[in-house]
């Protein structure tokens, strides 16, 4: 699942608007969309404000699959 598709599942998850969410990471409610539609993504400081928001880790909320790389290893 690419990033944008994460954060629009999980921002209706919790019941919240794009508006709700620019609010809460000090971004236009426009930013939002343009993450969502995968248009530009967020940069590091504001994933990190994203997966505390949505109690998830960077890694869920890239989609990275830690435990198939560690088996790879």
């Amino acid at each position: 699942m690419n990033l944008g598709k994460k954060l629009f599942e999980l921002r209706k998850s919790k019941h919240l608007s794009q508006e709700q969410v620019a609010e809460q990471l000090h971004v236009t409610r426009q930013t939002v969309s343009n993450w969502e539609l995968g248009e530009t993504t967020p940069d590091l400081n504001q994933a990190k404000e994203l997966a505390k928001l949505f109690s998830v880790s960077l890694d869920d909320l890239v989609g990275l699959d830690t435990q198939n790389i560690l088996k790879e290893k």
